[in-house]
């Protein structure tokens, strides 16, 4: 795989990983008692190995009715997409997706994932026509996207300690683990900032680090990220907010 691949791939992947609901613009807040509140937001992610590459995406948060949401992220530039959706709704303190959605086209090369969640049969069943599957689920098993909201409104409610997801994926159920490690102030375009820092601790690896930074002022929204392995490291930085 030559670099240049390596650099869009990892860049437009990266977008992808938790990215969290903003819920206060750059003035400050307390935080809401609100579960979700709609928004749109631009993140941008540097790829940093000598040289620096820069992708934007788009994620937005939207109420479809009085009980279902839609999670939208989305990524296109002339020689990549990549678009990822989740449909859910609120189950007690809880996200319960209902259908998730991930596609993507990157130098040519395609991907697609499309599950139904099926809550009173307990399964989830991947139709895409090139690896379809079928798995049993758990009351608290959620999708790549719903789980970004879902450890959001935890770490809101204790900002502190571990927090563990399962997630329906390539058939069957994978964990994923973070840990919050206090307060640090950092410098963002909102200016500096405190900021509860979050690691992701499932990697099982020291050389594969990712952290996360959450502004308790801002109502814990996702101000910072980044991911560091074998020397090189990437970075995601929140660049515009739109309230719905």
């Amino acid at each position: 795989m030559g670099i240049c691949r390596i650099v869009i791939v990892s860049s437009i992947a990266l977008l992808a990983v938790p990215v969290f609901a903003p819920a206060s613009a750059a003035t400050p807040s307390q935080p809401s008692t609100a579960f979700f509140q709609p928004y749109q937001a631009t993140y941008s992610t540097t790829w940093k190995k000598g040289i620096s590459v820069k992708v934007e995406g788009t994620q937005t948060l939207s109420k479809v009715d009085d009980t279902q949401w839609r999670f939208k992220f989305a990524a296109d530039t002339f020689f990549a997409k990549l678009s990822e959706e989740s449909l859910f709704e609120q189950h007690d303190q809880s996200v319960r997706p209902l259908a998730y959605h991930y596609q993507s086209s990157i130098l040519g090369k395609e991907k697609e994932t499309h599950i139904t969640f099926d809550w009173a049969n307990m399964t989830a069943t991947n139709d895409a026509k090139k690896k379809p599957w079928h798995t049993s689920i758990k009351n608290d098993t959620l999708d790549q996207l719903s789980m970004q909201l879902q450890l959001r409104y935890d770490l809101k409610q204790t900002p502190s300690g571990s927090f563990s997801y399962q997630i329906a994926d390539n058939g069957k159920l994978k964990q994923y683990a973070f840990e919050a490690q206090g307060e640090e102030e950092i410098k963002t375009k909102f200016g500096v900032v405190k900021a509860i820092k979050v690691k992701r601790t499932d990697s099982g690896s020291e050389k594969r680090r990712s952290y996360f930074w959450f502004a308790p002022k801002y109502d814990y929204l996702l101000v910072k990220m980044e991911h560091h392995e074998r020397g090189e490291s990437y970075i995601l930085d929140l660049e515009k907010l739109s309230l719905k």
